[in-house]
This record gives C-alpha cells, sequence and structure tokens, in this order.
C-alpha cells in the first residue's frame, strides 16, 4: 500500500510521548516507530498492521507518513533505532540470525535515502544512536519513512525509531563536519539528493555494465559530498562476497573518483551481542568473522567522497560498480546492497538574513 504524505503526527503504537514537531525552543523526539512488528507473512502481510503503520514487502517492511514539521534554526539531528528480537519461549527467539536492515526515508521523487543501515545481531537486541544532522534538508515537512529487515520468519523482530531535534549555537561544530572542515562555515547543508538504491547488485545485473544514475546540479555550491552505504554478502555464508571483499568504484561522468575494498575487521568486539552465534570451524566464533564493510549487530557507516570538482552545475552521470562478484554456482551467488545521496552546501544569497 502506499501511503500519502499526510501529516500523521500520533505515536505509533505504545509510544510513550507526542510525535511531531514541538513549539518549544529545547529538545523534541519525534517517536516515529515503537514496538513495530517487522515480519515475513506472505499470505498475511498485513498481520502486525496499525492504524498508522502497515508493512509491505511480506511484511519485512513497515513504513508511516508523517510531519516532521519546520525547523527553528540550525538543528542537530539524533536518530535512534532499536531492534528487539521476538523471544519463542524461555531459550530461544524466533529469528536467531544476522539480518541486514535499514531505516530509509521515501522521497517523492528518486530512489531512498537510508537514514541508518545496520546488521542484526544473531538474535540479541540491537541499539544504534547516529548524529544524522545532515539529513536536515529532507527531515523536515511531511515525510514517509520506512524500516526494512531481510527476515525470513514470523514473527521476527520489533523495532523502534526515533528523531530528536535540538538547537545548535553557532559556536557548535557537528561531529559530521569535523573531519573536512578546513575552514569551510559551519552550517546546515542547504540540499540533498537521492542518487542510488540497490539491494540486490549481483554478476548478472552488472553483466551488462556498471548501475548508473543521473543527477542535475543548480550550481554555486560550495562543497558536495557523496554519502556511499554498501555491504557485501553471499547465500551461502561461505566466501565471496562476504568474507572476500571486491573492489567498488565510483564514476562521475566516466571519470573515477573512488575505489576501495570494504572490509571490518572488528567483528569480534560485538561478540556479547550475539547470543546465538555459533562456532564454525578452527574454534571460531560465526560472529567474529571479518566481512566485507559491516558486522553483526552493528550498523554501516557511510564513506564519504567530496566530489565537489566533479559536480559542477548542469548535468551529470554517476556509475556504481562492483568489480568480480561471485557469479551464480547452483543455488548460491554472492551480491550486495548499495545506496548512495548527494549532500551540498551552496554559497549563502547575502539577499537572505
Amino acid at each position: 500500500m502506499k501511503l500519502t504524505l499526510a501529516a500523521l503526527c500520533l505515536l505509533g503504537a505504545g509510544a510513550s510521548a507526542a510525535a511531531g514537531p514541538s513549539t518549544s525552543l529545547g529538545p523534541y523526539t519525534v517517536h516515529v516507530f515503537y514496538r513495530n512488528h517487522i515480519h515475513f507473512t506472505p499470505d498475511e502481510p498485513e498481520r502486525y498492521d496499525t492504524p498508522i503503520v502497515t508493512a509491505s514487502e511480506n511484511g519485512r517492511a513497515i513504513s508511516r507518513s508523517i510531519d516532521l514539521g519546520a525547523p527553528v534554526g540550525p538543528q542537530k539531528i539524533t536518530a535512534r533505532v532499536t531492534i528487539h528480537p521476538i523471544p519463542n519461549d524461555v531459550a530461544a527467539v524466533y529469528d536467531k540470525w544476522d539480518r541486514a536492515g535499514n531505516v530509509q526515508l521515501v522521497p517523492e521523487q528518486g530512489p531512498p535515502v537510508e537514514i541508518i543501515k545496520f546488521v542484526t545481531s544473531y538474535g540479541g537486541m540491537t541499539d544504534h544512536e547516529v548524529d544524522v544532522s545532515h539529513h536536515a534538508p529532507l527531515l523536515r515537512g511531511a515525510c514517509t519513512i520506512r524500516a526494512f529487515i531481510d527476515t525470513w520468519v514470523t514473527p521476527a523482530w520489533k523495532i523502534d525509531f526515533s528523531l530528536t531535534f535540538a538547537p545548535v549555537e553557532e559556536e557548535e561544530t557537528p561531529a559530521w563536519m569535523e573531519p573536512w572542515l578546513d575552514g569551510f562555515e559551519n552550517r546546515p547543508p542547504t540540499w540533498v539528493k537521492p542518487v542510488f538504491y540497490e539491494q540486490n547488485m549481483t554478476a548478472e545485473l552488472l553483466a551488462s555494465g556498471p548501475r548508473a544514475a543521473s543527477v542535475s546540479i543548480a550550481g554555486g555550491d560550495e562543497r558536495v559530498t557523496l554519502y556511499y552505504l554498501v555491504s557485501g554478502h553471499c547465500t551461502d555464508g561461505s566466501g565471496a562476497d562476504e568474507f572476500v571483499s571486491k573492489w567498488n568504484v565510483i564514476r562521475i561522468d566516466g571519470e573515477e573518483v573512488h575505489r576501495f575494498k570494504p572490509w571490518r575487521a572488528d567483528c569480534r568486539n560485538f561478540r556479547d551481542v550475539n547470543p546465538y552465534c555459533r562456532r564454525w570451524f578452527e574454534g571460531s566464533w560465526s560472529a567474529d568473522f571479518d566481512r566485507s564493510g559491516w558486522c553483526p549487530g552493528d550498523r554501516v557507516e557511510p564513506v564519504t567522497v567530496d566530489v565537489t570538482e566533479a559536480l559542477g552545475e548542469g548535468e551529470h552521470s554517476l556509475t556504481f560498480d562492483i568489480e568480480n562478484v561471485r557469479p551464480k554456482e547452483g543455488d548460491h551467488y554472492g551480491y550486495w546492497r548499495v545506496s548512495a545521496y548527494l549532500v551540498g552546501w551552496s554559497t549563502p544569497d547575502p539577499r537572505r538574513n
């Protein structure tokens, strides 16, 4: 069911604080989802629907339309997502596996924008808090927000998601600006453009060439940054492309702007949130293995690329390629989950206050 962008400022089932914009100048929190079910039930995807939260993709995605109001000055925006496994009995949960997931903003035009990208733990609860202030141009007014978990059981998980808006003093520098400030004026971004979203990037899909997207840039930008979120997987839990990474290549108008192999070598740090991981071989725990850009129980950080010089005024083509993806062998293959969006800071108009 496609949701309209009507203002829905009520809470999801069970929430304890009012959603929607606040008239206060102090911090306020919008509870978008609260203990809402994500599951896989092809015959009854709407099983856990509420009057304001509805399911799609056989229950594996839920959506809500909500009015986030208009910002009052610069704001720090903090997103928080909590993923709860559903107990089967005192000793087990229904979904013991690590599952890819995200919370997306669904724009009126263009592909979804991932606000938070994560992978569930092996059957444990996880909680992620992220500064998403760079999404400010999109997180205002009427919005549709969707949450997804790639589960194949029912019941499976419950999810909470909230956004906290807090005023930012002029002298404060948000954490997301610190890595590249270099004298650049501290102010919120002017625009965000959805670019690309593909959750099953396979060798077959790439056989005809890199995946392409076009964008139109108005010009007058002091900085344009590409945010790229990626994770590599395989259908049989062995080898490429989950445990053997591949080159990710980003080009703008045919020119290569970034090439790297996504990799996480710190997954051992998350064993405590993976209660149902198992020993695979040589005494190693399944949650401990290094992986292509992700760890069970953690979120996936975006890779940021300064593309200011490459994206001047006019039309541009961006292509996304992953080299040597493992092709289908019998029923199994490698695949990648990829999304990208652009964030721009335009030159201030001196005629504006």
